[in-house]
């Protein structure tokens, strides 16, 4: 939500134009379709059926056709650490392509302003805590999802050789760890919040004694609710204009173990909380530092247990 006390000027208004959201199917881009609702804008969206963002040809054709005025880059192949690992290839070409060719046809396309979402897995595993965004290539990568990463970092690039070469108005946020409604529940291929929702619940039903998480439950993590970040990224599209990427986040973060806890407590799971430290923990800290968006005037607005919440009674 915004902070009225000190806000920057709207500097691309929305209402009266075409907005396409690509990845409208997604969590992000469902929920940035929700918050343009209030933008008196024209959403545009497109199934994978109707253009493959791997196409370029298909891609540049669709941007001609509908001519849009604005671009939230929501598309991506997403999937948590086991599937990272399992589909390296996949990863890193198909989000390569996907940014490539949306940038490509905006800039050919003469597209007014494009929104291009990253990640905070776009930071080095050592990164400084709280991340601040000059923190990108100052080091290696958490290798259970360089794939991702490094196509994501492209797409960063992508957008500021654009606008550096050819003036255009492309910028990126690099938003931290979303959940909400569309999450993905599959325990094979989830990230950790909708994992723990899922292990809780499905423990829950069958009236097991325990779950069990991965890893040691000590790393931290930040989590932001999707209408959040949505929220966010149209206050960056109406608001801001530059070079350098901005951190979407929620200014807290969480230990693993604590967050099971908590969700336990949202599900109503009274069982033990085991861990499994065969299974890896990841980056032991990942937060994001928020004092670039928060002094645009930009703060998250939905509290993580009643994010958690609503979350749990929309999918269970």
């Amino acid at each position: 939500m915004a902070n009225e006390a000190a806000i920057a000027p709207v500097i691309f208004p929305l209402a009266g134009k075409r907005v396409w959201v690509a990845g409208h199917r997604g969590m992000v881009g469902s929920a940035i379709v929700r918050r343009l609702a209030s933008e008196d804008c024209e959403i545009i969206t497109a199934t994978r059926a109707e253009v493959d963002l791997k196409d370029p040809a298909a891609v540049l054709a669709f941007v001609g056709d509908k001519k849009p005025d604005a671009i939230f880059m929501a598309a991506a192949k997403v999937g948590g650490i086991l599937a990272n690992d399992t589909y390296p290839a996949d990863f890193l070409y198909d989000n390569l392509m996907i940014a490539a060719n949306v940038t490509e046809a905006a800039y050919r396309h003469g597209v007014g302003k494009m929104l291009f979402l990253g990640s905070s897995c776009i930071y080095p595993k050592e990164a400084p805590q709280p991340i601040p965004e000059d923190a990108l290539l100052t080091g290696p990568l958490e290798p259970t999802n360089e794939w991702y990463a490094i196509a994501k970092i492209a797409g960063i690039k992508l957008a500021q050789a654009y606008r550096k070469q050819h003036g255009c108005d492309f910028v990126s946020a690099m938003p931290t760890n979303l959940y909400g409604p569309g999450d993905n529940f599959d325990l094979n291929s989830s990230h950790v919040l909708p994992a723990l929702i899922r292990k809780a619940h499905e423990a829950k039903a069958t009236g097991a004694d325990h779950i069990t998480i991965w890893g040691t439950g000590t790393p931290r993590r930040e989590f932001l609710h999707a209408d959040d970040c949505a929220d966010a990224c149209v206050f960056l599209m109406q608001r801001y204009s530059d070079f350098e990427h901005v951190n979407v986040g929620s200014g807290e973060d969480i230990a693993i173990g604590d967050l099971a806890r908590l969700v336990c407590d949202v599900v109503g799971f009274e069982g033990e909380i085991r861990t499994d430290t065969s299974k890896p923990d990841g980056t032991m800290r990942k937060l994001m530092s928020g004092d670039r968006l928060r002094a645009l005037g930009w703060t998250s607005a939905v509290e993580l247990r009643a994010g958690i919440a609503s979350v749990y009674r929309e999918h269970f």
